[in-house]
């Protein structure tokens, strides 16, 4: 069994927030699970080329656009899957941080970071 607290967990600052990582690869049950923060205002190119990504909103507000520009809004309670390695922007709204819950599958090896650039999405 393993049991762990926020205390004392991995913790990744990814550049527009923090990804607390609770599970990893080493852990050996083939997924991750993140506590993770959007800070408040800002807008992140992102793309999972090898993982496949479940987020849950537990916190603050938001909304996550497909390339094409079709936008989805995120509130507690919403649930988005990036079922198709889909580059995606994620964005927090100005006035509150976004807090999600991540699933990441295969597993994070725990030392991945988002290379935020405005031109191509940051991928790992």
């Amino acid at each position: 069994m393993i049991v762990r607290d926020l205390e004392n967990v991995t913790t990744v600052d990814w550049g527009n927030g923090l990804s607390r990582r609770f599970l990893l690869e080493a852990d050996g049950v083939g997924y991750s699970v993140t506590d993770t923060i959007v800070r408040a205002g800002t807008k992140s190119l992102l793309e999972y080329r090898r993982h496949l990504e479940t987020c849950y909103c537990i916190e603050g507000s938001g909304e996550v656009v497909a390339l094409d520009g079709t936008s989805y809004r995120i509130t507690p309670g919403t649930l988005y899957s990036l079922d198709q390695h889909d580059a995606h922007y994620l964005i927090a709204d100005p006035d509150t941080d976004l807090r999600l819950v991540c699933v990441f599958s295969p597993a994070l090896r725990g030392d991945e970071q988002h290379s935020l650039d405005a031109s191509s999405a940051s991928a790992y």
